[in-house]
């Protein structure tokens, strides 16, 4: 595996500041960072609310990142501290956060890694999206092999299919896929390891179904591209956004619950659309997906439906539409003031349901295609592009 030699940084101009001015205070331009456990706490928190209902659970990305940290000094890096011929990989995980054998352990991160690393140098790993777990893939994966996290996600929010976080690749002609997913449990006899190649649609297929077969999640590490295609087509800068957003919230977690939503707002440019009690819940895992509604009713005025396909895609009230995919909705614990995502929401629970407009998010290439939108629309069964292309 190539390793890149990133002892000097390069003179990049203020595009790559990480976690600057307005996610700390601190004067000054820094365009690489090292991740310590106060950056895990506010990248797995404000990761969950950019998950937006999805992106895995903040537990799981807390517990791998913890464990990045104590093994070796994962560093946080500004694409333009790269080399436009450097290669990325990007790291995420497939399948139905709620499904009940899942099982992806930290070291099939990195395994995923290294079987990608015997089909194409690795110099760098971006992850797929934000979530509290998506917001620190790579983390873990950097630490062990030396390698530096890029502050390039490929989207600036969480999606439910592996195109959208495919950075438009699908687009380029000729581009062949090559993807390594690793998991389930030896014991049970669910354990794969899977080398996909071929188109971006059918090898996140295979990795999707592989998924299945382990049980409902695995780790996977997918196309190698270079740094000169990912500054183009990535969301630069998303995890700056979201370490802003979680340490906004973790300023004021000691107000309450209400202060900590607010917070998220503020950095957001996000507004609270309502608050009030679940009263119903569809949820269903098929096809390595969680799809359903969600149905909140606040003290005064009509109920909230939010549709969703592991993340949230569609708010409306008694018909009226308030937000659609690739917006954020995101459901907050009125007891905690933290993100609920789609898998944890459950009947009695009082929430605050917080729309961002997309404008105001970070978001990569997949999100501006028409065509990724329509398998979203079919599964959730609610038109998406009409309301957004």
């Amino acid at each position: 595996m190539a390793h890149l030699n990133l002892s000097s940084p390069g003179a990049a101009g203020c595009g790559g500041c990480l976690a600057g001015a307005q996610a700390t205070g601190e004067v000054g331009c820094v365009s690489r960072m090292r991740l310590d456990r106060d950056a895990v706490e506010a990248a797995v928190l404000g990761g969950a609310v950019l998950g937006g209902g999805g992106g895995g659970s903040m537990a799981e990305g807390r517990r791998n990142a913890l464990l990045a940290v104590e093994m070796g000094e994962p560093e946080l890096v500004a694409v333009e501290d790269l080399p436009s011929d450097a290669v990325l990989v990007t790291a995420s995980a497939v399948g139905a956060p709620a499904a009940k054998t899942a099982r992806a352990l930290p070291v099939y991160y990195v395994r995923a890694v290294e079987l990608l690393a015997g089909e194409t140098r690795v110099d760098g790993v971006i992850t797929n999206e934000c979530g509290g777990l998506a917001a620190v893939n790579g983390w873990l994966q950097a630490a062990v092999l030396g390698i530096p996290v890029v502050d390039a996600p490929c989207n600036g929010r969480a999606h439910p299919t592996g195109v959208m976080g495919s950075i438009g690749l699908h687009r380029v002609p000729g581009y062949v896929s090559r993807q390594a997913a690793v998991g389930g449990d030896p014991q049970a006899g669910t354990y794969v390891e899977v080398v996909v190649r071929g188109s971006l649609e059918r090898a996140a297929a295979l990795v999707r179904q592989a998924s299945v077969q382990a049980g409902g999640m695995v780790a996977v590490a997918r196309n190698p591209v270079s740094v000169s295609y990912v500054r183009e087509h990535a969301a630069v800068g998303a995890i700056r956004q979201v370490l802003a957003v979680g340490r906004a919230m973790l300023e004021v977690q000691g107000r309450g619950p209400m202060a900590m939503v607010e917070a998220a707002c503020q950095v957001l440019g996000g507004e609270v659309l309502g608050k009030g009690r679940v009263t119903d819940v569809r949820l269903q895992t098929t096809g390595g997906f969680d799809v359903g509604r969600v149905a909140v009713q606040p003290a005064a005025g009509l109920p909230l439906e939010l549709d969703f396909w592991n993340e949230y895609a569609v708010c409306e009230r008694q018909g009226e539409r308030l937000a659609t995919f690739p917006d954020l909705l995101a459901t907050f614990d009125l007891s905690s003031g933290l993100p609920l995502s789609s898998a944890e929401i459950a009947v009695g629970r009082e929430v605050a349901v917080v729309w961002v407009p997309r404008q105001r998010l970070i978001l990569g290439a997949g999100m501006r295609d028409p065509d990724l939108m329509r398998p979203l629309e079919q599964a959730i069964g609610k038109e998406i592009v009409k309301y957004v292309f």
